[in-house]
């Protein structure tokens, strides 16, 4: 199964975070399922530490290549496909960044790890 993390879900993951749920974290340490980590959760986490919401051990740069190589995750790209898509997306999600992993997910046929159920309202297979 391939799967997109959703931010929380990654940080969660690697903090071993208790507010991960039993089945999100099944699923991620199953190897034969492919974790991927959206560009658009980078971008987010950037955000988030340059406004000071989110302290990480090391800046982004590193911070996001290293864990996801530590992980075994995969990087998914923005692709303008996945960008157009969110254009059709009925407003259930006013946050851009989880609009775009629901539109990601739809087009690459992926299920999102996520604790958002309003990500289930576009139709996305959602675990947690």
């Amino acid at each position: 199964m391939r799967v997109i993390l959703d931010t929380h879900a990654f940080l969660w993951w690697l903090a071993n975070d208790p507010s991960l749920s039993d089945k999100a974290r099944s699923v991620i340490a199953d190897g034969r399922n492919e974790c991927f980590l959206s560009l658009a959760s980078c971008w987010e986490l950037a955000i988030k530490s340059s406004l000071g919401k989110l302290r990480l051990t090391q800046p982004v740069e590193r911070f996001v290549p290293d864990e996801m190589s530590a992980n075994g995750f995969h990087l998914l790209g923005i692709d303008f496909r996945h960008v157009a898509k969110v254009e059709t997306l009925p407003f259930h999600h006013r946050d851009p960044f989880d609009r775009l992993l629901a539109a990601q997910a739809l087009l690459e046929k992926m299920s999102i790890v996520s604790c958002d159920t309003v990500l289930s309202e576009y139709g996305v297979k959602r675990i947690w």
